[in-house]
């Protein structure tokens, strides 16, 4: 399954604008992207997009239960 354009920078700039440093879930950062009025499936979706990222060092994974994301500072 390949990425859905733009939906990692979708997910970078609603963090971003947010202001909100503390690594979150896929539900809660689902949760604030549905606040800023962006539509994402599910909180898989979210989970597969920044577990892809990670790949390029673009996002940690904090691998606690539930896993919990930090985005790189890069913009």
């Amino acid at each position: 399954m390949r990425l859905r354009r733009g939906e990692f920078e979708r997910i970078r700039a609603v963090l971003s604008e947010a202001e909100l440093d503390e690594p979150l879930t896929a539900r809660e950062i689902l949760t604030v992207l549905e606040e800023h009025g962006e539509e994402f499936d599910s909180a898989h979706r979210v989970a597969t997009v920044l577990g892809r990222r990670a790949e390029s060092g673009d996002v940690e994974v904090i691998q606690d239960q539930p896993y919990r994301y930090r985005l790189g500072d890069r913009n």
